[in-house]
């Protein structure tokens, strides 16, 4: 089995959309989780599997190209799959009194952490994977209502750009199956016993 070492370049590029008009691709699909592996196998659409190591550090994008065959007309490219995310944004509690404003964010910390989600803060935005239907997560922020905090979802492919791949494993890498294990909160004082 071959094995793909190798990015050539991104399909959304201007220099690859003229070279892969007409190609037969074959996309293979991957989530966030297993796009930051540095070695996985995979399958591609046609059934065909890719085998891949990288060198370490290395992360994949969507439309990534791992393997082109110009004479052949064949490419294979990375296709992310990649869940919303919601967006709170924070600049309100700027215009705030200093300790309305903390005590503001902690109990958002505290509604977040609560129901255990993944969270990372960059600049005013605070941003949260669907881990859960949205609904849950729209019950939530409006049970605690938070009086001048504003969030909406947006599409993980929008965001990811602007993140630096620690940021995109804190955000999208616990949302993985794998990585979510059962919780629950004991409910008698003879659960902490």
């Amino acid at each position: 089995m071959e094995v793909y070492t190798k990015i050539l370049g991104n399909s959304h590029s201007p220099e690859w959309q003229p070279r892969l008009e007409g190609a037969t691709i074959d996309y293979i699909e991957l989530d966030q989780w297993n796009a930051q592996k540095s070695r996985l196998l995979a399958v591609g659409e046609s059934g065909k599997p890719y085998a891949m190591a990288f060198e370490r550090g290395v992360r994949l994008s969507d439309g990534d190209i791992i393997a082109y065959d110009s004479h052949s007309g064949n490419a294979s490219v990375i296709k992310l799959r990649l869940g919303d995310v919601m967006v709170v944004d924070l600049s309100s509690l700027e215009r705030r009194p200093h300790s309305e404003a903390v005590a503001l964010a902690i109990e958002l910390g505290h509604a977040i952490g609560n129901q255990h989600w993944a969270a990372l803060v960059r600049g005013n935005s605070l941003m949260i994977p669907l881990t859960v239907d949205r609904k849950v997560m729209l019950s939530v922020m409006r049970t605690y209502n938070f009086e001048g905090i504003d969030f909406s979802f947006r599409p993980g492919r929008e965001i990811v750009p602007y993140l630096t791949p620690s940021e995109i494993r804190v955000l999208f890498g616990s949302t993985s199956p794998q990585s979510h294990t059962p919780h629950t909160h004991p409910h008698t004082i003879e659960d902490y016993v």
